[in-house]
């Protein structure tokens, strides 16, 4: 990523032609849509944003990245402000879905707070590069949320390359048993699969892990 204050200029609002096209869409084709964007909120501020548009082209909610990574390849912090919205769980006629946004994926706390809502299903839009370990984690980290929380993960990267970034791909569906169902390679694809419901409350029951969590000893998980 470059650092460009003219790119600011390309944030638009949730109500803005960006994402008022993508409803329409979402209308057109019957479809549920997570649809990240470059969020001009009202105050002014800045955020990295996702929307959930339901299949009658009804925005369902909105989820603002919380962890901002900067680096030499990673200038977030120059153009975001991080989430101030919580983790946001949405009812949809499809189950109750939550979403995290690429680099939160590393923090198990975020993943822990989507399961805690009631999440039944985690959504993971990312652009992620060949640089550094990702590559290395993306399976790893995703089939451990999903083990832990008893939940389905889609974690979604991006393909190709963009100046001198090159993205993986390696889009994927895990199950709560942390088993991968169905991955993309590193080309443009589309995966189509069944994610029975029931499957969670099997899961749950076999691994009680929110029965059994011990939050009076994670005290410093939460210290500053």
């Amino acid at each position: 990523q470059r650092i460009s204050p003219e790119d600011q200029a390309l944030a638009e609002s949730l109500d803005g032609p960006s994402i008022t096209r993508i409803c329409e869409a979402a209308s057109r084709y019957k479809l549920h849509i997570i649809a990240p964007f470059y969020e001009k909120a009202m105050s002014g501020e800045l955020y990295n944003a996702a929307a959930l548009i339901d299949d009658s082209g009804n925005i369902l909610g909105n989820y603002r990245k919380h962890h901002l990574p900067m680096s030499s390849h990673f200038n977030e912090k120059f153009y975001f402000r991080p989430g101030n919205i919580g983790f946001p769980v949405f009812e949809t006629v499809l189950g109750k879905i939550g979403i995290m946004i690429c680099y939160d994926r590393h923090f198990p706390e975020a993943a822990r707070m989507l399961g805690l809502a009631g999440a039944e299903y985690v959504f993971v839009p990312t652009a992620t590069t060949k640089r550094g370990f990702s590559r290395s984690v993306w399976e790893i980290e995703l089939r451990a949320h999903a083990i832990a929380n008893g939940y389905y993960v889609a974690g979604v990267n991006r393909v190709g390359t963009e100046l001198e970034s090159e993205y993986y791909g390696a889009s994927l569906f895990v199950d709560p048993i942390g088993e991968i169902i169905a991955q993309a390679d590193d080309k443009e694809t589309v995966l189509v699969v069944d994610l029975p419901r029931e499957r969670i409350d099997e899961v749950r029951r076999v691994w009680p892990f929110f029965r059994d969590r011990r939050p009076d000893a994670y005290d410093a998980i939460i210290a500053p």
